[in-house]
């Protein structure tokens, strides 16, 4: 009887364990459906693209590009449910329906932080993008953080993706070649005793007056003009004033309020060069644009 007591205990143990291991493999599945799947361009801007797809009880994927010097590509996987502790989320392009029997690709890792969503760096995102316009769907399968039992895959639907792509394309095309970070400060050169532009600060300040047509968080706009030494103390001082006023006048014609925008004029103090050569001269000769953000 002890035996038989014993391999019962045996039996149960063994049961109960690979019940377990069959639970602990469970995959929770996260996809629009075809009717649910859409791609919407929710940010259109010369600053700012983002395409966007809803992935139904989980999440959005997130595309974005921004205005910059370089072409940039940002992904986020926008989760309701954030992450409870630091993993891995392993991302495979899996092949269509009519390609049945393909491997899936094995594209990247993602780190998944604690309360943070999942990101991907340009490169990764672009090859997301290639994959989807060939009818992939770009999946991330990690294990859950709230059950030990389950393992979960988020899948991007390839429906109705390319008119969406194309749009976001368009978008990438015609955003501006440079950030806020580019401009927030500048520093504006004039000719020899004049309020008169040189003809690369002009076009500078077209840029910057460009920028701010589309950034409403723009908080502030500081504006610091000096001279160079020649011409009397009074004179240079008023000078710088009328320079920098004159920019805020150029501001005000693009849209800027004009209580954002302070003036301050110098002079020939606080000089960046010696007055002793026409080039440094030149180089005091400037007004200092400096704006903040919210």
């Amino acid at each position: 009887m002890h035996n038989y007591a014993l391999l019962y205990i045996a039996l149960a143990c063994s049961l109960l364990a690979g019940n377990s291991y069959a639970v602990s493999q469970q995959l929770r599945q996260y996809s629009a459906s075809i009717e649910q799947s859409a791609w919407q361009l929710t940010e259109k801007t010369p600053l700012l693209c983002q395409l966007e797809h809803t992935i139904p009880n989980f999440g959005n994927a997130i595309f974005q590009s921004k205005a910059s010097k370089a072409l940039n590509l940002h992904f986020e996987l926008d989760m309701l449910r954030l992450p409870d502790a630091y993993s891995l989320a392993e991302v495979l392009s899996m092949p269509p329906a009519w390609r049945a029997g393909e491997p899936g690709k094995n594209v990247a890792s993602m780190a998944l932080l604690k309360q943070f969503n999942g990101e991907l760096p340009k490169k990764t995102a672009w090859t997301l993008l290639t994959e989807l316009e060939q009818g992939y769907s770009p999946t991330f399968y990690f294990a859950d953080w709230y059950s030990p039992y389950d393992n979960v895959a988020a899948a991007l639907n390839p429906v109705k993706f390319p008119p969406g792509y194309q749009a976001f394309t368009e978008c990438v095309a015609g955003l501006l070649p440079y950030s806020f970070e580019d401009i927030a400060f500048t520093v504006l050169s004039y000719e020899s005793g004049s309020d008169q532009l040189t003809k690369e600060s002009q076009r500078r300040l077209s840029q910057i007056a460009e920028y701010l047509k589309h950034d409403p968080q723009i908080e502030a706009i500081e504006l610091q003009g000096y001279t160079d030494s020649y011409g009397g103390r009074w004179m240079n001082e008023q000078l710088s004033v009328k320079r920098a006023e004159a920019i805020k006048q150029f501001l005000a014609e693009a849209g800027v309020a004009n209580e954002k925008v302070q003036v301050e004029g110098f002079g020939e103090r606080r000089h960046v060069a010696s007055n002793q050569t026409s080039l440094g001269r030149a180089t005091n000769r400037r007004v200092v644009l400096q704006m903040a953000r919210q």
